[in-house]
């Protein structure tokens, strides 16, 4: 049985800069399908890392020549991405099974798999067991009916099969997988942030948020439950990454981890295992989080933390209500002002188009995002992604204008508001970029920082053209 992991090519989020993040869904697949099943052959094939294009893909399927084509496309934008990989995979090998999962095609089952014919199974939810079960299956031949968490097609029918249960313990689960993209490590990297040549590597510490944003799909994925990994297993991972493969920049991709007491002992294991100084860590927060904890700040900073991101999402408390967010505009303030006197790079991300938005709103918007200064603020438009309340919301009440997945990318205004038509609203988002960046004193500033970070980044940011690639959306 040979299974072909495929990170298929496409492009990256222009707002952040130049980036190459390893494929760690795949990777973490990958590895847990090898631990329990060595009889099967698998191949990762990142053809962004390994700079394959369509027709470059299409021969090192047609060469590796798989029974199980596992596609890896995390946000919806790549909809279209994902299914063209499948349909290569079907030109080129018509009885390989090709297997798609993540949050928009659990959330779209059925109609992904109405749309795109190329599309065998689709994963729902968490995808570790079930793909070993459905590898399982098909080498023994039988059928799919009491695999849980799969929808495919039998017989002329879609079937949706029983929700699987989350897996109880993260720490049983084996390192990512990243000695399959041994060769190709070096070229991880998030220019941004950590410079062109430092090492990139993703770090999983928790799945899953406790919160009910409206306008996130993490947490009905993850059933609104948060688990995390222990502060020991999260520690390894870190060292393994940094000990086997030099990286020295490291990404928490959790949705919410915390500043409680699992942050403080990773701290303590990060800081007892004597790398803390030759590498950082990013991760993102709840600005009310920070706001709670201070104390925690200064052994984060010790720990090799240097940048946090957090949601300030709005300047007002009625948006923030909407949104379900429980935060306070102070809070953000608060954040920032802590941050920064712990040496703590503060981002803060603000999202525009919700329903009652205004020009006025926005403009009052803008004027609370320069005044409490992060180091660097990212301004998104709210977008109704498949799962969440407000796809729920704008579908029942015919908000959408823009059904085309490729824009459900945060930059493109996907419906109006109330008070702006979505070409206005694409305008107040190049708005905000420019009452921002525009601020010569806060370029000079960002430039001259006696902070590292934020010394580069600025100096980054200067030979950018994101202002005049947002005002191309129009």
């Amino acid at each position: 049985m040979k299974v072909l992991f495929i990170e298929p090519p496409k492009d990256f989020w222009f707002v952040m800069g130049e980036y190459l993040p390893p494929p760690y869904g795949i990777l973490q697949l990958a590895a847990y399908l090898q631990s329990k099943n060595k009889d099967v052959e698998i191949e990762v094939l990142d053809c962004q890392a390994e700079r394959v294009d369509w027709e470059g893909l299409e021969r090192r399927i047609e060469s590796f020549d798989p029974d199980i084509v596992a596609c890896g496309g995390l946000a919806t934008c790549n909809t279209y991405t994902v299914a063209q990989t499948c349909s290569i995979a079907k030109k080129v090998r018509p009885s390989a099974m090709t297997v798609v999962g993540g949050q928009h095609f659990t959330a779209t089952a059925h109609d992904s798999l109405e749309a795109y014919p190329e599309i065998d199974v689709i994963i729902r939810g968490e995808g570790e067991q079930t793909l070993v079960e459905l590898v399982g299956a098909l080498v023994s031949k039988t059928s799919f009916s009491d695999i849980r968490g799969i929808s495919f097609r039998h017989d002329g029918e879609i079937l949706h099969n029983p929700d699987r249960p989350l897996i109880e313990n993260l720490d049983d689960l084996p390192l990512p997988g990243y000695h399959f993209v041994e060769d190709l490590v070096h070229r991880y990297h998030f220019t941004m942030m950590a410079g062109p040549k430092t090492r990139y590597a993703l770090i999983e510490g928790s799945r899953g948020c406790p919160h009910r944003c409206t306008f996130c799909t993490q947490w009905r994925h993850w059933n609104g439950r948060r688990r995390g990994k222990s502060a020991k297993r999260i520690a390894d991972e870190m060292e393994f990454c940094y000990q086997n493969y030099g990286c020295r920049f490291l990404w928490l991709t959790d949705d919410n981890f915390g500043l409680g007491k699992g942050m403080i002992d990773l701290c303590d294991e990060i800081v007892r295992r004597g790398f803390s100084d030759d590498m950082m860590w990013f991760f993102q927060a709840k600005c009310d989080d920070i706001a709670r904890h201070p104390k925690i700040l200064p052994k984060m900073r010790k720990a090799g933390n240097r940048w946090i991101l957090f949601g300030a999402e709005s300047h007002s408390k009625s948006t923030l209500e909407a949104f379900k967010k429980k935060i306070d505009p102070e809070d953000t303030k608060r954040a920032v002002r802590l941050l920064k006197e712990n040496d703590i790079f503060a981002q803060a991300t603000f999202i525009i188009g919700e329903r009652k938005d205004s020009a006025e709103s926005l403009a009052q918007m803008r004027e609370f995002a320069n005044g409490i200064d992060p180091d660097l603020a990212i301004f998104m438009i709210l977008t109704p992604f498949p799962g969440t309340e407000v796809y729920e919301r704008a579908k029942t009440n015919g908000w959408i204008e823009d059904r085309n997945w490729s824009n459900y990318d945060m930059v493109h205004a996907i419906m109006p508001t109330e008070y702006l038509s979505r070409e206005e609203v694409q305008e107040e988002l190049y708005e905000c970029y420019r009452s921002f960046y525009g601020s010569f004193g806060r370029r000079l500033k960002g430039i001259f920082s006696k902070n590292k970070l934020k010394r580069r980044t600025y100096r980054y940011l200067a030979g950018q053209s994101v202002l005049n690639q947002l005002k191309n959306l129009f």
